[in-house]
């Protein structure tokens, strides 16, 4: 199957998804990113604001604004993806694609400073390659973390394959959080 079939087919598996079934699953997607020492030793994570049924990160944003992690989320801005600091649900506005995203005037990070980064996607195999939506923002800024720990995806089970056919430009993660199990891949690329 293409990947443009692929994920077309994940994402209406996605947006189908019944919302009780959806919270539980999110709860212990969630749950396991908080307890999983990646996340437990970070001073400072990226997170993304879920969109179109994607895996809510609702309940990790809380705990990091309420503990003082430095939180950053994305921003698209001039067709580049940076994260931005957010101190307070306040700090989200409105961005491109209708996705809430960090005001303007709040921080930009140097991702270089911050432990961990939560990446969000359609499909991902047990390898560790992802597809995403197509637009390569996430892919253009976390090649330079790729194999150091950093990168973690969040997916529901139906969303894994067993392999990709990956791209050169593609970003493997170190490790894929299910409401099942988390896996960590170890694919040198």
């Amino acid at each position: 199957m293409s990947k443009a079939m692929l994920r077309k087919s994940i994402l209406s598996r996605r947006l189908a998804l019944p919302a009780t079934e959806k919270t539980v699953a999110d709860d212990a997607i969630q749950s396991a990113l908080l307890a999983s020492p990646e996340y437990i030793v970070t001073d400072a994570v990226a997170l993304y604001f879920a969109v179109n049924n994607e895996v809510s990160t609702e309940k990790v944003i809380n705990h990091s604004l309420s503990v003082g992690k430095a939180l950053f989320l994305p921003a698209v801005e001039d067709g580049v993806m940076l994260f931005r600091r957010v101190t307070a649900w306040g700090d989200l506005v409105a961005g491109r694609f209708g996705i809430m995203q960090p005001a303007s005037g709040c921080l930009a990070a140097d991702p270089e400073e911050i432990g961990l980064i939560v990446v969000p996607g359609v499909g991902f195999d047990l390898l560790g390659q992802r597809i995403g939506y197509g637009k390569g923002y996430y892919d253009r800024i976390l090649h330079r973390f790729e194999g150091k720990g950093k990168l973690t995806a969040l997916c529901y089970e139906f969303q894994l394959v067993d392999s990709l056919a990956g791209e050169q430009h593609d970003v493997n993660m170190d490790r894929i959080i299910t409401e099942r199990r988390i896996i960590t891949p170890a694919l040198p690329k």
